[in-house]
């Protein structure tokens, strides 16, 4: 099944009824900003923010620390920036590993209900919402509700932010261009994993026009990064929006951001152990509790001129799975639950000029392999199939996976997956029932 039409459909991040309120919290640690340049670390301090059926966070009463009213104080900008990059990194490992499993990186190693409507693609997952992790061992998956509020969030913070007089913001513009960053990635993978989205209860939307608004917000992020000064911000968002313009098909202007980026640049959502909520999931899902196993078939013994090809660090753990009956593999690309999960790197830039570019493309990917010391490419005949299987392997459980699949209509298994169960028809992530039941402008 391919990407249902009509699109992505407009929702806030909430489940959309008056009684119902999305309570999410997060502590950051000082490890946490430590990497990024700019926004200074908020040390134990905990945000607690309540989205209900409303238009802003300032509608709401807030049962924590802070006082919904409190929010609109401009010493609180750092805090609202670094509540807006937690909720985001929590959603993004989540979609990470949703993504994964539905791409085939990984499969169902569980017994778990949970785990298994997403091992067989069934019609089920028209009910899942997801959220952040309760705790480490979690085995809920979706990333619905958790990018949804990390949009807001972002969103809301930029709000009132800009609202601020600029004498009373310290760095204001690396902020706002911070959020901006976020939200636009946000935007990104609502736009690049659903079949169609809502935002804010308004109409549905194509991923397209998702995608679309994800290009706005990183042109936003690029001029306040450029106003702040800030070149590893202002990088970020030129591989987001590279990435946000290959989709669209705007291959010059992907190609133009993407040969800006230089060797060596990453940009990572940031994990730490100080919470479970702070885990990399991946770890979690893989390592400590062995609900979801690499998929061996495909990813199980990836080589490269005879030899394993690191790109794709894999191994066979001895082990059996959850479920106590799945041969069970490890991922070694997240080693930790601290472990940082890449967001936009030089990497995936030059495959970016690989697929805009085809006439590029040998040049981009020898590159690409000579840096990490790997052999020189060796053309198929078929340009557009080595670029994504360059892909399927460097980005290799980065949440890339499901969109190349869906963009280039590559096929997904049919038939029976290892345990037995039929594969139902799910291929993008469909937009949550909930959201459509309480969505006034989704007509049902």
């Amino acid at each position: 099944m391919l990407r249902m039409p009509g699109g992505l459909a407009p929702a806030r991040g909430v489940e959309r009824t008056d009684k119902e309120i999305m309570n999410y919290s997060f502590i950051r640690d000082r490890s946490c900003r430590s990497r990024r340049r700019g926004v200074g670390p908020v040390t134990g301090l905990l945000l607690v923010m309540n989205l209900a059926a409303c238009d802003n966070l300032l509608e709401v009463e807030l049962p924590g620390s802070v006082a919904g009213e409190d929010l609109n104080n401009p010493a609180l900008a750092g805090t609202l920036v670094n509540s807006a990059l937690g909720q985001f990194e929590c959603a993004y490992t989540s979609y990470v590993a949703s993504a994964g499993i539905l791409a085939h990186e990984y499969i169902n190693a569980s017994s778990w209900l949970n785990v298994n409507t997403w091992g067989w693609r069934g019609l089920e997952l028209h009910d899942i919402t997801g959220s952040c992790p309760s705790s480490r061992d979690a085995t809920g998956l979706g990333a619905y509700t958790p990018l949804q509020q990390a949009r807001y969030v972002a969103e809301e913070a930029m709000r009132l932010i800009e609202g601020f007089p600029d004498d009373q913001v310290s760095g204001k513009s690396e902020k706002l261009g911070m959020l901006a960053g976020h939200a636009g990635f946000s935007y990104v993978l609502l736009g690049e994993g659903f079949c169609e989205m809502a935002i804010d209860q308004g109409p549905l939307m194509t991923p397209k026009e998702v995608l679309q608004v994800a290009e706005q917000r990183f042109n936003s992020a690029i001029s306040h990064a450029e106003a702040a000064g800030n070149t590893d911000l202002r990088l970020m968002a030129l591989a987001g929006r590279a990435r946000t313009r290959l989709n669209l098909g705007d291959l010059g202007g992907a190609a133009s951001d993407a040969e800006q980026i230089p060797p060596g640049f990453v940009w990572n959502a940031e994990y730490s152990t100080i919470d479970g909520r702070r885990e990399n999931r991946l770890y979690n899902l893989n390592h400590r509790n062995r609900v979801l196993s690499v998929e061996p078939a495909g990813y199980g013994n990836v080589r490269l001129a005879g030899v394993a090809d690191p790109r794709v660090p894999v191994a066979k753990s001895g082990l059996v799975g959850h479920d106590g009956v799945t041969e069970h593999w490890f991922q070694a690309k997240y080693p930790s639950a601290d472990s940082p999960i890449p967001m936009a790197s030089w990497e995936e830039a030059q495959l970016i000029i690989a697929e805009a570019r085809p006439e590029e493309a040998a040049a981009a990917i020898n590159r690409l392999r000579a840096i990490q010391g790997l052999p020189a490419y060796q053309p198929s005949g078929n340009v557009l199939a080595d670029v994504l299987e360059e892909r399927r392997r460097q980005l290799f459980s980065e949440g890339h996976r499901l969109n190349d699949m869906l963009r280039h209509n590559l096929p997904f298994p049919t038939g029976f997956n290892h345990k037995g169960q039929a594969w139902g028809p799910i291929t993008c992530m469909p937009l949550p029932n909930q959201e459509r039941q309480n969505n006034p402008n989704i007509n049902n």
